[in-house]
């Protein structure tokens, strides 16, 4: 599949419309088909809100041409303000590129997918809102959410005005396929998927997912965050498989990059294509680009941070394991432990930042996560204080570490 030129004006409206065509005259990807049966149409032409569909993107001169000298958006050509002697390699007196070609080409080489599978955002949170707003009806539609499960869906539906249906996970945080399944009615346009999860750190089987996509004739969105932690990988081979399943991830976690907020949705080219329609004309700045291409060409970096990282996991885990107030320790595909204290979790926890100054994190007010608390994996100084913290605070709490 071709990249769409600049001359053919991919945030175009009819230039979106003649894309989409072609990917559903020519993709390898399987056509979905509804619960009754039928064929259905373009997944993007199925599922989007009308309103969404005949939508005119903005458009500059920028989306036609690049080079020369431009004059074409008001910019300032005298440069940034900025100390005089500070050099200005970005040129940040323009306005970024809105295709972001380069870095979406590096990050379709690492995930194995092509760039026109790709959008680019201000983190996954703006990937997953985006998905509300171009998929959901306002006070009709609703989205399938399996709790204890990453806060921003619930965020972004009830922003987006979204009913909420949610099928927990059972105990051992695993998938009730067939409940949420039965739990589908017409108004049903996505299911969130987070894998690994958070708080739980379980990675849920692809099988579970490609029961999900085959039954569902809306959205199946995969959250990633912590996908480079897990042992089975990432499911963005799925995404050539399924068109109606969603992938999202991001930079913030393995690549150590939370600060520059860059995430990524992964899915079918109809979809993509709505989303960089509906997004922002330059939502991902030069700063935050510039950044995530040098980490994507620096792995061998990523694969060594890495190494330590599941090397402090393990031996953290065995430490929480060995303290005899510790219930249990769950097991991790991301980089933080679940654990459970025998009781006082939400006084240990504040017992350790305020006496300790040590932050983790309590969840137990989550379902199945009563008296747990979380614990991202630091550097090796960090996990040993974090320890030391924790045993102290439990003596402070409850007066014994026995």
């Amino acid at each position: 599949m071709s990249a769409i030129s600049r001359s053919t004006a991919p945030y175009c409206f009819l230039a979106a419309i003649a894309a989409v065509a072609v990917v559903a005259a020519t993709s390898t990807l399987k056509t979905h088909k509804s619960k009754t049966g039928n064929a259905a149409g373009n997944v993007a032409e199925r599922l989007a809100r009308k309103n969404i569909l005949s939508l005119q993107p903005y458009r500059c001169a920028r989306d036609d041409y690049e080079e020369g000298t431009l004059l074409d958006a008001n910019e300032n050509s005298l440069g940034p303000t900025q100390p005089r002697q500070m050099s200005n390699p970005l040129s940040l007196e323009r306005y970024p590129s809105p295709y972001q070609w380069e870095l979406k080409t590096l990050y379709a080489d690492l995930r194995g997918c092509k760039k026109e599978q790709i959008f680019v955002g201000v983190g996954s949170d703006e990937a997953i809102d985006m998905l509300f707003r171009i998929f959901c009806k306002p006070g009709s539609d609703n989205v399938i959410t399996t709790p204890p499960t990453y806060g921003m869906y619930s965020v972004c539906a009830n922003v987006n005005d979204v009913a909420i249906k949610k099928v927990p996970l059972t105990p051992s945080f695993d998938l009730r396929v067939e409940a949420m399944l039965k739990a589908v009615d017409k108004n049903t346009k996505m299911i969130f998927v987070c894998s690994p999860g958070n708080p739980t750190a379980k990675s849920v089987p692809s099988s579970d997912v490609e029961k999900l996509a085959g039954a569902f004739s809306g959205l199946v969105v995969v959250d990633e965050a912590y996908v480079d932690f897990a042992k089975n990988g990432s499911m963005t081979y799925l995404t050539s498989k399924y068109d109606n399943i969603v992938v999202l991830q991001t930079l913030s976690k393995a690549f150590g990059l939370a600060g520059i907020r860059c995430g990524f949705a992964i899915g079918h080219p109809s979809v993509i294509q709505l989303m960089n329609n509906v997004k922002a004309p330059y939502n991902l700045n030069s700063l935050t680009s510039e950044r995530a291409i040098k980490a994507l060409q620096s792995i061998d970096v990523l694969k060594s941070n890495m190494s330590k990282i599941l090397h402090e996991r393990s031996r953290v885990g065995a430490a929480l394991e060995a303290l005899p107030f510790v219930v249990r320790v769950c097991e991790s595909d991301s980089n933080f432990l679940l654990f459970q204290l025998k009781s006082d979790a939400r006084k240990v926890y504040q017992t350790m930042a305020d006496t300790f100054h040590v932050v983790a994190r309590f969840r137990g007010t989550e379902i199945h996560c009563e008296e747990c608390i979380r614990v991202t994996i630091g550097k090796r100084e960090e996990n040993d204080i974090f320890l030391g913290a924790l045993e102290g605070a439990w003596e402070s709490v409850v007066g014994s570490t026995i």
